[in-house]
């Protein structure tokens, strides 16, 4: 499963939504339930999901599920080196 596979199924999760209506440009502005407390629940379980430690300038930077995906990939990328 991709990175950007298990980021759809965690908002899926937190949003409460189908999998199928979520996609790199599913934002806070197309997601009804996507305010700034299920955010924070995005951004937990995302670091539970990949036992990664997100910033406070990196959660603000999490406009999108597209930008997202890039941002985790590219941490899991760099502790993998």
């Amino acid at each position: 499963m991709t990175v950007s596979e298990q980021i759809r199924g965690i908002a899926s999760d937190v949003f409460a939504i189908p999998v199928e209506h979520i996609t790199d440009d599913s934002s806070p502005e197309t997601i009804e339930a996507w305010d700034s407390t299920q955010h924070l629940n995005l951004v937990l379980a995302i670091e539970e999901k990949f036992h990664l430690q997100l910033t406070p300038e990196e959660m603000d930077h999490m406009r999108n599920i597209g930008q997202i995906t890039k941002l985790v990939a590219s941490k899991i990328q760099t502790i993998r080196d």
